[in-house]
């Protein structure tokens, strides 16, 4: 499967950012997590954040990497009056999702701005979760989708004394999610018994964030919850580490400085610009609001992608 015969003109020729960490306004009183924080774009968000005096949760699976980050963000940023913390988060094991919220809300009344950010990309042939979901539909959909189950509530509390429309969730896509088959989701191929390649599963899981992203925000409207889904752009990070020698050739090619990606993350996450209008919405790099594909946006597959996720992750609730 090719991914490059999908792309929109903004995965190949992204547009300028708009918000970086020169403009970004001081984030101080403001708590935010980021999933996959440790690591590739995520640790570049984090970083911003943390320069700009913002409370950061990083929610990755190695303690060890993470106190690194914060290690090398407090010496970059002696001045800063952020904070920075280590949740430990296990996308690949569903029983353990419960622990991480539960662990943040323990500490935390409020939460500004989600960032479901981690991911992975074409894995090994066979790779699953710990629950024996296909690796990236368990960890891209699933274990996000249960997080932010676990967090709307704190999410919804915060909107009623925060400023209006900065209160969001972010699911991070990817401009494969535009070469997703259409229908996007194989209702009767969940467990991948009728064999799929490992691209078009890597299109499923990320359009998977985009359907996913326009339900949320048809099931919140109304509860200052802003939801947006984006291509961050493309870049080579640890994401790419099981990748073809030969595609990731062709994809340093159309590649970009992983600082850019931070910024369309950035810019759904707390552009001043975003208002409930966009609610739902696709965000291209490197920050500028577009359309989702418009069969992403329909209300018959998000309400059934939402129900079999539902029945998925009840066990875990």
């Amino acid at each position: 499967m090719s991914l490059s015969l999908n792309l929109r003109r903004s995965s190949i020729c992204p547009y300028k950012p708009t918000l970086t960490h020169a403009n970004l306004d001081d984030q101080g009183g403001k708590v935010f997590i980021v999933t996959g924080g440790s690591g590739g774009l995520g640790k570049e968000l984090v970083k911003i954040l943390y320069q700009h005096n913002a409370r950061i949760y990083i929610a990755a699976r190695s303690e060890e990497k993470t106190n690194e980050i914060i290690a090398e963000c407090k010496q970059d940023h002696p001045t800063s009056k952020g904070e920075l913390f280590f949740l430990r988060l296990t996308l690949d094991d569903l029983s353990t999702i419960k622990q991480t919220a539960q662990d943040f809300l323990a500490r935390e009344s409020r939460l500004d701005v989600l960032w479901n950010n981690a991911g992975v990309m074409v894995p090994p042939k066979g790779s699953k979760t710990k629950q024996g979901y296909e690796l990236q539909l368990g960890v891209n959909n699933l274990a996000h989708f249960l997080l932010t189950h676990f967090l709307r509530p704190v999410l919804e509390k915060t909107a009623q004394v925060a400023p209006k429309n900065s209160i969001r969730v972010i699911w991070v896509s990817s401009s494969a999610a535009d070469a997703a088959p259409n229908p996007a989701i194989d209702f009767s191929n969940m467990d991948y018994h009728k064999e799929e390649g490992i691209w078009q599963m890597y299109s499923r899981s990320k359009a998977g964030n985009v359907i996913h992203s326009c339900e949320f925000a048809r099931r919140t409207k109304g509860s200052g919850i802003i939801s947006l889904a984006l291509n961050p752009g493309n870049f080579v990070t640890n994401l790419q580490d099981n990748m073809p020698k030969l595609q990731l050739a062709a994809f340093k090619m159309i590649a970009s400085e992983p600082i850019n990606g931070a910024y369309t993350e950035l810019f759904a996450g707390l552009s001043p610009s975003i208002t409930e209008a966009n609610n739902g919405g696709w965000v291209s790099p490197f920050g500028k609001i577009e359309a989702p594909r418009k069969d992403f946006t329909e209300a018959e597959i998000g309400n059934q992608y939402w129900e079999w996720s539902e029945t998925q992750v009840r066990p875990y609730w």
